[in-house]
């Protein structure tokens, strides 16, 4: 079970994954050494799966982003489905979803030529996939803080 100290820690270091145990420990009024076996308490039941930079899609070569609305025809074609999104490095999120297609992927690619190779050679090729594509323009909001109610 957490508590509200373990609320403030996870608010912290989605905000600053970088905060230093003291830092930590300042906030939540223990010592370093408390602070840092609270994260690794929260790190072994799974609450903070693990820790990343925040980078610049296209100030790194992968300014294209699409959502992609994927349906299949028979739930055979799922374990392959899964399969491909857990390996392909393009995509970014998958959402199994309510509605008229089965799941919506989120996916970054180098421009057009690599987005087309990754929907007709990687996911079209699959058994039974239909895709339906929408380009991302620009982004307004993208961030990956919950909102967490204390």
């Amino acid at each position: 079970m957490i508590d509200n100290n373990d609320l403030k820690v996870i608010k912290r270091l989605m905000e600053h994954a970088r905060t230093t145990w003291a830092e930590l420990g300042t906030l939540l009024g223990l010592s370093g050494p408390a602070s840092a076996d609270r994260v690794r308490k929260l790190e072994e039941m799974g609450i903070i799966k693990g820790y990343a930079a925040l980078i610049d899609p296209e100030k790194i070569g992968c300014g294209l982003g699409a959502l992609i609305s994927v349906t299949l025809d028979k739930p055979e074609n799922r374990a392959a489905f899964l399969h491909l999104v857990n390996n392909s490095p393009e995509i970014m999120e998958c959402h199994h979803i309510a509605g008229a297609e089965d799941y919506i992927i989120k996916v970054r690619c180098s421009g057009t030529r690599d987005l087309e190779r990754l929907i007709s050679e990687e996911i079209k090729a699959l058994p039974g996939a239909k895709t339906r594509t929408t380009i991302i323009l620009s982004t307004i909001k993208e961030t990956p803080i919950l909102p967490i109610k204390m």
